[in-house]
């Protein structure tokens, strides 16, 4: 008898906390441990597919992909809420602040489709600064790209933004693949980028050598396909 096929949808999330100044690193690391544990409960329940928590000074940032309805970030990161200062969330506050999905190269069919091919990955953060009066030029040619649906590249990352803050996910080794999932077609919004001086967007970060974007350590990362949980630098 078939094994039935796991037609849930699969929500990809992206948020960003900030550190309280007087937040202690030892409680940290155990904070980030418990958050795993409780990633890894979420996992084992069918709920979530993979999370990870990456760090850049005082500022986190969390990715996670819910299994069937999304997830408030709470739910696996309770440990965490002491250590951090809330944002403001119009007429209220919160721990974490939604980031807003930008680009990305691929789009989960459901559950089952999105397990297929997937390695024993290693789960990647990267961060960049966009300078301010360029934000909405970023966003409009990587929306067009993403409408398109024809560039080719890693089928987990994403890029989400929140501020003038990017923080983009993925995964290797990489995968190639594109929205419309065809070998066919020239993508004419990436050369429409390309022209606009692509570099002049961006604010290099200490550390980057150069590149937009910054790698990020992880405090932790855990998934159905397991190559790093631990923490990784």
């Amino acid at each position: 008898m078939s094994q039935t096929r796991d037609t849930r949808p699969v929500l990809r999330c992206h948020w960003r906390a900030l550190l309280r100044e007087t937040a202690d690193e030892t409680a940290l690391v155990k904070a980030a441990e418990e958050c795993r544990g409780a990633a890894q409960t979420l996992i084992s329940q069918g709920k979530l597919m993979t999370a990870a928590l990456f760090r850049y000074g005082r500022q986190l940032f969390l990715y996670f992909e819910c299994i069937g309805e999304e997830l408030p970030p709470e739910t696996l990161m309770a440990a965490m809420s002491p250590l951090l200062t809330p944002w403001p969330q119009k007429d209220t506050t919160r721990d974490w602040a939604r980031m807003y999905h930008v680009y990305w190269h691929c789009e989960p069919v459901d559950a089952e489709d999105w397990r297929e091919g997937r390695p024993r990955q290693r789960r990647r953060g990267r961060i960049a600064y966009l300078k301010r009066d360029k934000l909405f030029d970023y966003v409009t040619h990587h929306r067009a790209i993403v409408e398109e649906g024809l560039l080719r590249g890693d089928k987990y990352m994403s890029i989400a933004l929140h501020e003038d803050v990017l923080f983009s996910y993925f995964e290797e080794p990489r995968s190639s693949v594109n929205i419309l999932r065809t070998e066919e077609g020239e993508s004419r919004a990436i050369q429409a980028w390309e022209a606009v001086d692509p570099e002049s967007h961006f604010i290099h970060l200490p550390g980057s050598e150069g590149q937009n974007f910054l790698l990020l350590p992880a405090l932790f990362d855990v998934g159905e396909t397991e190559y790093n949980t631990k923490s990784s630098q």
